[in-house]
This record gives C-alpha cells, structure tokens and sequence, in this order.
C-alpha cells in the first residue's frame, strides 16, 4: 500500500529551514519534493525519519541540492544513501 508523501516545512529554533517528510518519495511526487526545497532558502535540514521509501527519483532531487541539505534517516535509509554516495556529498545523521 502507497503512504501518501506529506512535506511539512519550518525552521529551527536557529532559523535553519527544516522539512519534515512522511510516507513514500517515489517518481509520483518528486516534483513536490523538489519545489519545497526550492521555497526554502539556504541550508535545509530535511527529516526523513517518517519516510517508508525512496525510490532513485527521490534521491536524484536530493543529488541536485545535497551542497545545502543535512539530512536526518532513520536506519532503513541509511544504506540506501550510503551506496548511492549522497552520504559522501552531504550530512547524514541517524536519528
């Protein structure tokens, strides 16, 4: 069954923008991915601990802004954006 992709943005105490992201990234909605990041300015720190799936769709707009996101996976994505290499462009923290 599809999660549905849920983008919540905000900012940090700091100022930082921050997205939240819940359900499935996948070529169907990579176009909303991609306009959030590109309505917050600057850094973005981006909370993928909801998410359920990340298709190579998801990942190539994470790829196109990873010299300005920080992002934050729970376990079951991290090896997805180790052997992609996006871990070796930006910041990947598990939460």
């Amino acid at each position: 069954m599809i999660t549905p992709l849920t983008l919540t943005p905000g900012h940090r105490p700091d100022g930082t923008a921050f997205l939240k992201a819940t359900g499935e990234i996948d070529m169907s909605n990579t176009d909303a991915l991609a306009s959030a990041l590109e309505n917050l300015p600057g850094h973005v720190v981006i909370d993928l601990t909801g998410i359920d799936y990340l298709d190579s769709a998801g990942l190539s707009v994470l790829f196109a802004h990873a010299d300005r996101i920080e992002l934050i996976t729970a376990p079951l994505l991290t090896p997805v954006l180790t052997f992609s290499g996006l871990a070796d462009l930006t910041t990947v923290q598990e939460a």
